[in-house]
């Protein structure tokens, strides 16, 4: 019976994670708009050329540092991550200090709806 406890526990917690995270996921139609303000250095079209930024199609799930004919940082190349919805709320929060010697000038969001609405639209570039 013990273990039972612990189990449901534990169910319970991971339930209660899910449901949070859920709560958390943003409005992609929102998050759109709030990509207007990445526009200028960056694209999202499937193969759409690279600007100031790499072209951001696919970027979730993608490994750091990987866009083909873009010069990337130092500092980003030796990040070698996954780019996640985890990993995105950090880096665009404050992308400096996330990547101390980053390229990317963007001094971040500090919205978290902003942030996740971004997230959720950048979800939809597959």
């Amino acid at each position: 019976m013990r273990n039972f406890g612990l189990t449901a526990l534990g169910l319970s917690i991971a339930l209660t994670f899910a449901a949070t995270s859920a709560m958390a996921a943003g409005d992609a139609e929102k998050g759109e708009k709030v990509f207007k303000k990445c526009k200028v250095c960056h694209t999202v079209e499937k193969g759409g050329a690279n600007k100031t930024g790499p072209n951001l199609f696919g970027i979730v799930g993608r490994k750091s540092a990987t866009v083909d004919g873009y010069h990337y940082s130092k500092a980003m190349e030796g990040m070698n991550i996954v780019w996640d919805d985890e990993k995105l709320d950090i880096y665009l929060t404050k992308p400096r200090a996330y990547v101390k010697g980053t390229k990317m000038s963007f001094p971040g969001l500090k919205k978290e709806s902003q942030r996740q609405d971004l997230i959720a639209y950048l979800n939809t570039l597959h």
